[in-house]
């Protein structure tokens, strides 16, 4: 492998590490995967690769395949609800890296992508956000190209038929975040309850390591009286930032500079929220940077 090999492969590290994040809902096991791609890039002896690009993309969903198998044996076990780890987009801002602002990394999303087969969610990503054709796609997951068709179209379907895989534009979520802050801080829930779907659910994710509702909230009566008796109980021991998180609009709950929860919003077809989703687990709060963030409530 020539001197360049590592520029060759820092121009593909976001777009491998948005790849390898869709496919783990995680961005430790993601960070992981683009890790040892890299050791396997630098590591091979050919100089002649011809598409430097097609070689990463198949070494990256691989690995992350790999890895998949084993998370997922390990969520079966998992206590009470798994979401996706919150990934911090807002630095995300090299053009190199657009994708992973995209709608496909909404924390919604990647719960529908969760429904799919491992290789039904890697053809998937690798068609329909990525862009690959069916060919290149065929190889990296070593199937036939027709079994790769029958994938990508399996999966669209089931992506399409899902309900919370819509985005609300920004000045919406800036609205919600302020209805949202009032109805923890004063009580105050008229403005919120007119941003909230009938049928608004709450998950939270402790992995059994923090203080978390234990089963999914549904309607909006539960909704409410979970942002205005716990969050605005527990809420009022520190700061409150809004942060980019998963390309949309989120809050982060901070004690002593240290992010304790994440609350993250799924949107319907009409822009209302329909989901709520809270992270508590301390390993999937680790990489949450909230310097960056605003300043919502001190």
């Amino acid at each position: 492998m020539s001197s360049s090999a590592i520029e060759i492969f820092e121009t593909q590290r976001q777009t491998l590490m948005g790849l390898a994040y869709r496919v783990l809902g995680s961005v430790a096991e993601a960070e992981d995967v683009v890790q040892d791609t890299m050791i396997a890039w630098l590591g091979e002896k050919d100089d002649s690769i011809s598409n430097p690009q097609g070689w990463l993309t198949t070494v990256c969903v691989r690995k992350a395949l790999d890895v998949l198998k084993s998370a997922r044996r390990a969520r079966t076990s998992y206590i009470g609800a798994w979401l996706p780890e919150p990934m911090h987009t807002e630095v995300l801002d090299d053009p190199e890296c657009q994708l992973s602002l995209s709608e496909s990394v909404t924390m919604a999303f990647m719960l529908v992508l969760e429904r799919l087969a491992p290789k039904e969610r890697a053809a998937f990503l690798l068609h329909d956000v990525f862009e690959m054709d069916y060919r290149d796609i065929a190889t990296s997951l070593d199937i036939a190209e027709p079994a790769c068709r029958k994938l990508v179209s399996r999966a669209r379907a089931n992506v399409q038929r899902a309900e919370a895989v819509h985005q609300a534009p920004k000045d919406r979520q800036d609205e919600l975040l302020e209805a949202f802050m009032a109805a923890v801080h004063t009580g105050e829930t008229g403005s919120l309850v007119s941003m909230l779907a009938h049928d608004v659910t709450v998950q939270s994710d402790s992995g059994g390591k923090a203080t978390a509702v234990s089963r999914t909230l549904i309607g909006v009566k539960e909704a409410l009286a979970f942002v205005t008796k716990v969050l605005g109980h527990y809420w009022n021991k520190g700061d409150v930032v809004s942060l980019e998180l998963n390309s949309s609009r989120g809050l982060v709950s901070l004690v002593d500079g240290r992010a304790e929860a994440v609350i993250t919003f799924g949107f319907n077809a009409e822009g209302k929220a329909s989901q709520i989703f809270v992270t508590r687990n301390p390993d999937k709060l680790a990489r949450i940077d909230a310097q960056s963030g605003v300043l919502v409530r001190h």
